[in-house]
């Protein structure tokens, strides 16, 4: 199994809690982070512009998928991670990739422009994956 992700979208996993722009959108997330979870060998195919996290991206509010913003980042954190579209690594090796070439720090300046970024759970996820090399386990919501 291989899962189809944009260059940022790297990083927002790492930062994801189980919220999201909606019900679907966060089904879709949890789907996806929970086999990444549970599986370090599923393989990532990079790809550049919208991928299996967007496909979710609720109809109803103005997407971001196709900003030129947004490809801006996808670069900057592949540059950072050494990847490029086309690329196919296990998840682990993102996770490993990130803990020695990603800092929190960097998240300030990486995802300056997303609405998430203030919220400080990527820069957290990234410290986690530094110490833990895992994703953590979702907290259960009501």
């Amino acid at each position: 199994m291989s899962i189809r992700l944009r260059g940022h979208h790297l990083l927002c996993l790492l930062g994801y809690r189980g919220k999201g722009y909606s019900d679907g959108f966060c089904a879709n997330m949890t789907a996806i982070y929970e086999t990444l979870r549970r599986g370090s060998d599923t393989e990532i195919r990079i790809i550049e512009g919208p991928d299996e996290i967007c496909r979710s991206f609720p109809a109803d509010q103005p997407s971001h998928c196709l900003n030129a913003s947004v490809f801006h980042k996808d670069r900057a954190i592949l540059d950072k991670l050494a990847l490029a579209p086309g690329d196919t690594v296990q998840w682990q090796e993102i996770c490993d990739r990130v803990a020695a070439q990603v800092a929190p720090e960097d998240i300030a300046h990486l995802c300056r422009d997303c609405q998430w970024q203030p919220y400080g759970m990527c820069s957290e996820g990234v410290g986690h994956i530094r110490a833990a090399r895992t994703l953590r386990k979702l907290p259960l919501h009501s």
